[in-house]
């Protein structure tokens, strides 16, 4: 929200979490939903969420004041948009936060910028999000808890205390890590599990207790930017 009023969002992608995150844009009243992009062209002109679909990635030119937010659920897909954004001169500073009202953010935490935070999620305190994650609805991230960049949380995951997760994992739908673990890079927890080791980059966990599934099979074939989990600094959503 500025002086003006709320501050105008594109959003870019036109999927479920898309449509969940206008409509956290629009029940925070911080934002205006311009509308969303997407490449398909099939979704041109078509309204959903509450809003048009007015074009393809290219169409961002075309919004210069509006602020932006990735939609896609996984973090493999934004971390390709946000390098496409990159590659057609958008800048970090074009990037926003949405936080639904529901949502308990202390000032001890911090969020960062492009990151979406559902009705119902907890942060309890010291807790750091970085930039371009999502946390859906009724998670729990317990003290000093970090997600780094392009994590996924799914609905009702609980993060125990100082759990760490690592850019691009992907954390299934009500499940659980153990206080202290470190969850590796682009690695992917399944529905339901609990996690009481911890996981390497690009692994894949599953069952109760999570048992490896998968082995690491390399870094991911995506282009990926810096980090931006930094040393907490006290309050701060950041972007928005």
């Amino acid at each position: 929200m500025t002086a003006a009023g709320p501050v105008p969002l594109l959003i870019v992608g036109a999927g479920g979490l898309a449509r969940e995150a206008a409509e956290a844009a629009r029940a925070s009243g911080e934002h205006h939903v311009v509308g969303f992009l997407d490449d398909n062209p099939a979704l041109w002109g078509a309204p959903i969420g509450g809003a048009q679909v007015l074009g393809g990635l290219e169409r961002v030119a075309h919004y210069p004041r509006a602020r932006l937010l990735l939609g896609p659920g996984r973090g493999r897909s934004r971390a390709v948009l946000r390098h496409r954004l990159e590659e057609m001169g958008i800048g970090a500073d074009r990037y926003t936060s949405v936080i639904h009202p529901r949502a308990v953010v202390p000032p001890s935490c911090s969020v960062g910028a492009g990151s979406v935070l559902l009705a119902g999620v907890v942060l309890t305190a010291d807790v750091t999000v970085g930039q371009h994650v999502a946390v859906m609805p009724n998670a729990v991230l317990a003290h000093d808890v970090v997600v780094e960049d392009y994590v996924s949380v799914c609905a009702a995951v609980t993060l125990a205390g100082s759990a760490r997760v690592r850019v691009g994992a992907y954390l299934g739908q009500s499940c659980t890590v153990r206080e202290g673990l470190t969850v590796g890079a682009w690695s992917m927890i399944g529905m339901g599990a609990a996690v009481v080791g911890g996981v390497g980059d690009s692994e894949i966990w599953a069952g109760v207790p999570a048992q490896l599934l998968r082995p690491s099979v390399g870094p991911p074939p995506v282009p990926t930017v810096p980090s931006g989990v930094a040393p907490r600094t006290g309050f701060a959503r950041s972007g928005r």
